[in-house]
């Protein structure tokens, strides 16, 4: 809480990944070099040489994704040591939402970058490269009804619900194209619409996730043994967009739903907003605060430590 305020801290998810991403925090705080370490014993490499590299692993998915949950929580450690920043309820977009879980105490840092290194591996083998894609659906008041309309009988799925401006959906390339199609022919009247192929290496959050669901769900048991339900209340869930209950079983289930199902963030958005007075992105990219302003909200971002200072020494 912050001069009276509740407070909620958002994490974005894969995507937001750079070069060099928590090296100021690195370099500076040396309760962050401690971050990084305790990465890297979980994992048995080197986490601070990728981040901060110009390695091409980096955007490999199962090397990506605990890279950027250590360096999340490195920065949020970092927040906490400099400015005093403690958070009340935590968010986070598709991957960001271990870190959210990290954060709130649900999951050890050293369980969580395992389980996600396991997860990117296990969606990467899901689906051959090339075979699957994802595409951002780009409009004013894109509604979801509208567009599975549009995508049905095709092999693809809502992935990302993101803002009242744009959903992001996820299947086969070749239904991908067609859907594109289908909206150029059936788009209302007077309104345009954008269609952007993501950079992705595989159809994340569609039912193309489904077959690896079972091994995921292994993997949070043989990881996720010290996890703490009573404090996921504080965490928003992307499968049922409102906040996890204070129940293993359901924490889990929630994690291997995400996989194939749709990312609830709009929602989530919503919940936090009720919740709290202020609200931080916390992470090497900030693609949140933009969806957090279609909503009406405020959402202050912080990539560095250049830019905590200009927020919380305003």
């Amino acid at each position: 809480m912050r001069n009276g305020k509740k407070i909620a801290v958002v994490f974005p998810g894969q995507g937001s990944q750079r070069p060099g991403m928590g090296k100021d925090f690195y370099d500076q705080i040396p309760l962050c070099r401690r971050v990084y370490e305790e990465a890297s014993d979980a994992l048995g490499w080197d986490v601070a040489a990728l981040c901060f590299g110009e390695d091409e692993k980096l955007n490999l998915t199962e090397f990506t994704q605990p890279c950027i949950v250590t360096t999340e929580i490195c920065m949020l450690r970092g927040l906490a040591e400099f400015y005093g920043l403690e958070a009340d309820y935590f968010g986070g977009h598709s991957l960001g939402e271990y870190t959210g879980l990290v954060a709130a105490g649900v999951l050890p840092l050293s369980a969580a970058v395992r389980i996600v290194q396991r997860r990117g591996r296990l969606m990467q083998e899901a689906v051959p490269v090339g075979v699957g894609g994802m595409a951002a659906v780009i409009s004013e008041n894109i509604d979801a009804d509208f567009l599975k309309k549009i995508m049905d009988g095709l092999h693809v799925d809502l992935a990302n619900i993101n803002s009242a401006n744009q959903i992001v959906i996820s299947g086969e390339a070749a239904a991908l194209d067609e859907t594109e199609e289908r909206l150029k022919q059936n788009f209302p009247e007077g309104k345009s619409f954008r269609f952007i192929r993501l950079n992705v290496s595989a159809p994340f959050h569609s039912r193309m996730m489904q077959p690896i669901e079972s091994r995921f769900a292994e993997t949070l048991e043989e990881f996720g043994r010290d996890l703490r339900p009573q404090n996921a209340i504080s965490v928003t869930s992307n499968f049922t967009g409102d906040f996890h209950a204070a129940d293993v079983a359901e924490v889990k289930k929630n994690l291997v739903n995400q996989l194939s199902h749709a990312v609830k963030w709009r929602q989530n958005m919503q919940v936090l907003a009720e919740k709290t007075q202020e609200i931080f992105e916390v992470g090497p990219g900030r693609p949140l605060r933009d969806f957090f302003r279609t909503i009406g909200v405020a959402c202050q971002s912080i990539t560095g430590l250049n830019a905590a200072e200009k927020v919380f020494k305003a």
